[in-house]
């Protein structure tokens, strides 16, 4: 990393961010929100790390809305987003900073965080209820019906689609109560791009490299998978599947079960018990 880039499509406050770490002797670590969530979805998480010494910085995905208010006033700036574009617009942040980050990516994050350690530019790499990478073959009644709200109609591809609150507690809050899947639903849900549900349903039929990672290449660096044990958007299948796959790499390769949490882990009441999986990984490789 050398600090200088172009930023071509990167926005004004992501460049803040990056000149923040930059002006900083911390490690940089960088969170890749997922779909249905925009970047202050990690703020508990950023302090977190910061408090322990690291210097953070949340991008968003391609014209991410900065509040949930304005996410609902122009719901089609997340329509067209797919894994790829959305995969090298953090590739430009991060290409910016002076020190090689930890990335950290939940959900969609969770693969685009692998698809970026598989482009050497992660110090190590913690994935959290990813989405499968391509060649993992199981897939799930509960996440066929979690994706049903998207992927029941081929136009959604080219849309944002937005959940409702009874889809959200399935995919998201099936292990919460009714008040706190309210909170959430209210507090971060926001509408998301179609398109990624369907090139991750479809990889393994389809030419698309979109999903595709390299799971032996030795530049990746160490990482860690996640999986909330009660999870229906990307349950076990998704993510101990990935981790059997990236066995095959040469460095570091772990995988921890949160018991009885679901997708919803990065933002509801026990966020840090999570985080802290995470960030004890971190401080062991960077």
């Amino acid at each position: 990393m050398d600090g200088k880039h172009e930023y071509k499509g990167v926005a004004q406050w992501e460049i803040a961010e990056v000149e923040r770490a930059n002006a900083s002797d911390a490690t940089p670590v960088v969170f890749v929100h997922g779909l249905w969530l925009l970047p202050s979805s990690w703020d508990g998480w950023r302090k977190m790390f910061e408090d322990h010494g690291y210097v953070t910085l949340a991008p968003g995905w391609p014209d991410d809305p900065l509040t949930r208010q304005d996410a609902y006033a122009n719901p089609s700036v997340f329509a067209g987003k797919d894994v790829q574009t959305v995969t090298d617009h953090y590739l430009a942040v991060i290409s910016g900073l002076r020190k090689k980050p930890i990335v950290v990516g939940h959900s969609f994050g969770g693969l685009i965080v692998q698809k970026i350690a598989d482009e050497g530019a992660a110090a190590a790499t913690v994935a959290i209820d990813n989405a499968p990478i391509k060649g993992v073959l199981p897939l799930p009644l509960s996440a066929l019906k979690s994706g049903f709200p998207v992927l029941k109609n081929p136009a959604n591809k080219k849309k944002a689609i937005a959940l409702t609150f009874e889809q959200f507690k399935y995919g998201w809050g099936n292990n919460l109560s009714e008040a706190e899947n309210r909170h959430l639903y209210d507090t971060y849900h926001v509408p998301a791009s179609g398109i990624p549900l369907f090139q991750a349903g479809f990889a393994n039929f389809s030419f698309s490299k979109a999903c595709a990672v390299d799971v032996k290449n030795p530049n990746r660096g160490p990482l860690l998978i996640i999986s909330g044990t009660k999870d229906t958007t990307a349950p076990r299948a998704f993510t101990h599947g990935s981790y059997k796959k990236q066995l095959k790499n040469p460095e570091a390769t772990e995988y921890v079960e949160v018991k009885d949490r679901g997708h919803s882990l990065v933002i509801d009441s026990g966020w840090p018990e999570v985080a802290e999986a995470a960030l004890q990984f971190v401080k062991r490789f960077a």
